[in-house]
């Protein structure tokens, strides 16, 4: 579950605000701890992305699997984003593990790498939130993830090897250490941003916030 919201600034190599409430703040700081780990190198390295990578603006985000705000993000605003932005090529998208609710949520998203092997991560992410059972509810289990790979129509005795050997467990690990070294507490939270400035969302806020930041960066 996401944490209350705090309201906080950075000054880093690209400039860092924070969406919160009623709209942007650009009250800014001097807070150089990160300010080597970073940036747009460092936040794409990796990562699966969906959309046109030569868009301008990138929204990346921390997000649990199991989280209820998470889910409320991607069952709501997620669908807004991927039709105005996302399908137009405006905007790309990229999602982080954070898995702040433990070892299951760290198992749904090893096995959302699993089905990257198979080029199926984002049919996988999909299926994992569409049909999302609730925080901490034990709903996410390796019987439900193999039922999501029969969905998806992946390889099973690949998919069931990759997640038995756990293939990617150190990735989501690595994923999730990235985002507490550069301060993110919190699912979901997005850095969006373009070649200059990036900004933070904390939250499943509504469509409305983010639209306001892609087109301030659209501009800038």
């Amino acid at each position: 579950m996401a944490h209350d919201m705090k309201i906080y600034f950075l000054a880093i190599p690209i400039i860092i605000g924070i969406i919160i409430g009623v709209g942007l703040t650009s009250n800014l700081v001097q807070n150089s701890d990160n300010s080597s780990i970073l940036n747009k190198e460092n936040l794409l390295r990796g990562s699966i992305m969906s959309g046109n990578p030569n868009a301008k603006i990138t929204i990346v985000e921390f997000g649990d699997y199991q989280c209820t705000f998470c889910y409320k993000f991607h069952d709501e605003t997620m669908k807004k984003i991927n039709e105005k932005y996302i399908k137009t090529e405006k905007v790309n998208f990229i999602y982080k593990d954070f898995p702040l609710n433990g070892e299951q949520s760290i198992l749904a998203s090893e096995a959302s790498y699993c089905a990257q092997k198979q080029n199926k991560f984002w049919e996988y992410h999909n299926t994992l939130y569409n049909n999302w059972g609730g925080e901490n509810t034990g709903w996410i289990t390796e019987n439900v993830l193999l039922d999501f790979a029969i969905d998806v129509e992946l390889n099973l005795n690949d998919f069931t090897q990759c997640l038995e050997n756990s293939e990617f467990r150190q990735k989501v690990l690595d994923n999730e250490q990235f985002g507490i070294e550069i301060g993110i507490n919190a699912t979901p939270s997005f850095l969006i941003f373009n070649d200059d400035e990036v900004y933070r969302i904390i939250g499943a806020q509504p469509f409305e916030r983010f639209e306001q930041t892609i087109q301030k960066l659209g501009n800038s």
